[in-house]
């Protein structure tokens, strides 16, 4: 696999010369013949001496339901245990289980990251919002690691060290029913097409007969294709791999069987599964096209893969990003303006923007304190003229007090005089009384 990718890259290297040199042409830069050894034909060794030293790296997506072998077949595509702990049915929404491992093949490193579903077509009811929530999560991932790029790009101080993030590829794993594609599937795959290289799987194949994998494998390509859903199509303008990748294309989508169990065939031991019936073997291409994955995926495909995913997904991204904040490549009359001009239209248009608000809060402002002013000043002299209707009040219920005090004394001083006037007449009678029957004794 190391001297395959070795060469694969060079050959890419070549390619890019190629091209260069047809552009050259193109704008008629004048070509010339080197008579002698100067070096520079070495350039594609040293790229690869130097991408071999920094690493690569790959991101795979896993979609798919709990159960139904992400984990298996990741672990079988690299021959190795990348632990992983077991997903549950019962979780209440989706989420994505994210891993990264180093990992090394020969001179060869490799810094691997995985994303998983947790929980992914789990819920019992998948009809509506339920069905908008299912996928939901994995396009804002996507987004998500899309938008860190960006803003990467645009710091001012970039780190060269920055570990890329973008889903490079998404394998989707399809239920073996080998009747149709869910609502579920459709959905997801028509959300994140154009977002992420989709390469369709069909889980546990051994599970199917051939003959109905043969037909569930039509069925599910005209299902994408009746729904305008764009899969990943392996290059074929590469003239050293356009014919095993023309072929690879008709082959989709991939009928895969994971195992990392070694179990005796004869006199050697394979990875397979050992049923009743039998020993099926994965990397036997007659059982399944798990070689076919491995091979696409890992050995001819993985730098297009990258470069599908900065070139067109993230490229996309990008444009309707800066085309929403008000970039553009063209002015008004159609003619090129670089970023600075736009950069300094959309400062100076913020900058009045800025003004015209500060303006408005400005006068808003006044408008308000205006307002509080005339309305503290109602609120004053309706306080004032409470207050003065309150005194009047009392005044007058003062002056009532007044007079009524003033009856009541004179009341008492009749009273007074009356009671003196009857105690000295009743005085005077009993005198009278006293005298009367003195005279009579």
């Amino acid at each position: 696999m190391h001297d395959a990718r070795v060469h694969a890259d060079a050959a890419q290297r070549v390619t890019l010369i190629y091209t260069i040199d047809m552009l050259m042409e193109k704008e008629h830069i004048r070509c010339l013949t080197t008579h002698s050894h100067f070096g520079f034909e070495c350039l594609p060794y040293q790229l690869v001496n130097k991408s071999m030293r920094q690493g690569f790296s790959f991101n795979i997506l896993c979609v798919g339901e709990t159960g139904i072998g992400k984990s298996t077949l990741i672990n079988t595509l690299f021959n190795t245990n990348l632990k992983d702990n077991r997903s549950s049915h019962f979780y209440p929404t989706v989420g994505l289980r994210v891993q990264t491992h180093d990992l090394q093949e020969g001179n060869v490193q490799l810094k691997l990251t995985v994303v998983k579903t947790v929980g992914y077509g789990d819920q019992i009811n998948k009809e509506g919002r339920l069905l908008f929530f299912s996928y939901q999560p994995i396009i804002d991932y996507i987004d998500a690691q899309f938008e860190a790029y960006l803003q990467e790009e645009l710091k001012i101080k970039r780190s060269f060290k920055y570990h890329d993030t973008r889903i490079h590829v998404c394998l989707y794993f399809i239920s073996p029913t080998g009747h149709s594609l869910k609502s579920l599937d459709l959905l997801t795959m028509k959300s994140i097409d154009s977002k992420v290289n989709i390469i369709p799987l069909i889980a546990k194949a051994d599970s199917v007969s051939k003959n109905d994998l043969q037909k569930f494998k039509r069925k599910i390509m005209s299902e994408l294709t009746s729904n305008g859903i764009q899969i990943y199509q392996f290059p074929t303008d590469d003239e050293t791999i356009a014919q095993k990748n023309s072929l690879m294309n008709r082959i989709l989508p991939f009928a895969v069987v994971g195992s990392t169990d070694e179990v005796k065939v004869g006199e050697r031991m394979v990875r397979g599964r050992h049923y009743p019936w039998g020993v099926l073997q994965v990397e036997n291409e007659n059982h399944c096209d798990f070689v076919k994955l491995r091979d696409m995926l890992l050995c001819t495909n993985m730098e297009d893969l990258k470069e599908q995913t900065h070139t067109r997904h993230y490229e996309c991204y990008r444009y309707r990003k800066l085309q929403k904040m008000g970039f553009t490549d063209v002015g008004p009359d159609n003619q090129p303006v670089s970023f600075q001009e736009i950069y300094e239209a959309k400062r100076l248009q913020f900058y009045n923007q800025c003004q015209r608000e500060e303006e408005e809060l400005k006068k808003r402002f006044m408008q308000q304190e205006k307002d509080r002013e005339k309305a503290f000043k109602d609120a004053e002299k309706e306080l004032q003229d409470k207050y003065e209707h309150l005194k009047r009040i009392q005044e007058e219920e003062i002056m009532k007090l007044e007079e009524e005090r003033r009856q009541l004394e004179e009341e008492i001083i009749e009273f007074c005089k009356t009671k003196a006037a009857r105690e000295t007449l009743q005085t005077q009678t009993c005198t009278s009384i006293k005298k009367d029957k003195d005279r009579k004794k």
